[in-house]
């Protein structure tokens, strides 16, 4: 054997041993499949203290399409798998991840929207939550088709009742929303739903969501973070 490939075989055989290193001591795992994927860059991401977003694995694709990414996490949290391509634009899927493994199946041409996720309860929870929440903003489209061409022919009456609809559709939407936080109140998707997913609504639904809390739920990432912005809101005097 050369010097050279003797060189290259202790390289291999050190990226071999830091790999296993890695997924040995992780209590993570994300894994799964970019159909259509020949070449490009996957990330695991998870969102910073601040609004910055942190690499915590990466994976070089390479004609292969399947990807395997770890790290440890302290409770269950939301994170991400970012698809580089070298296109100009950055591809996201988020999950919600908790420790043991995750799997997202996917494709390249449709990365972000028609992702199969499968791993925490969370995300069982996460996924009959978007569910739901897509039926609404499919009835929205709807309705917006519908209002352009009342517009259009200028049929008053009809303008007069889809206004009706879309009212009726975002307070059953809302109110979707409040119940889905306020009956899963024993996980972590209800602090997450009370803090992205309620922008709009009246600030007692939301603190009904945080009061409806164990205590467990409440010393959680996003139930300390809830709690914060209502403490936020309602400073001590």
């Amino acid at each position: 054997m050369t010097k050279l490939n003797k060189i290259l075989s202790l390289i291999t055989l050190a990226l071999i041993t830091v790999s296993c290193s890695k997924e040995k001591e992780s209590n993570f795992t994300l894994k799964g499949h970019i159909k259509g994927l020949k070449k490009g860059v996957v990330y695991l991401q998870k969102n910073g203290d601040s609004t910055d977003i942190i690499d915590l694995d990466s994976m070089q694709i390479k004609g292969e399409p399947n990807f395997s990414l770890h790290t440890n996490i302290d409770e269950p949290i939301l994170m991400y798998l970012k698809l580089f391509k070298n296109d100009g634009a950055e591809h996201y899927i988020p999950f919600f991840a908790d420790k043991g493994v995750t799997e997202i199946n996917t494709s390249l041409k449709t990365f972000n929207y028609d992702a199969k996720i499968k791993g925490s309860k969370q995300q069982d929870l996460l996924n009959e939550y978007k569910e739901m929440i897509t039926k609404f903003n499919n009835q929205n489209l709807d309705l917006l088709e519908a209002n352009y061409l009342a517009q259009r022919d200028n049929d008053t009456i009809a303008l007069d009742s889809i206004i009706r609809r879309t009212n009726s559709l975002i307070k059953r939407k809302y109110a979707f929303i409040i119940q889905f936080a306020m009956n899963n109140k024993n996980s972590e998707i209800a602090p997450y739903i009370a803090l992205y997913e309620m922008p709009n609504a009246n600030p007692k639904y939301i603190d009904s969501v945080y009061y409806s809390l164990n205590d467990t739920i409440k010393n959680s990432y996003y139930g300390k973070k809830l709690n914060e912005v209502i403490s936020n809101r309602n400073p001590v005097e």
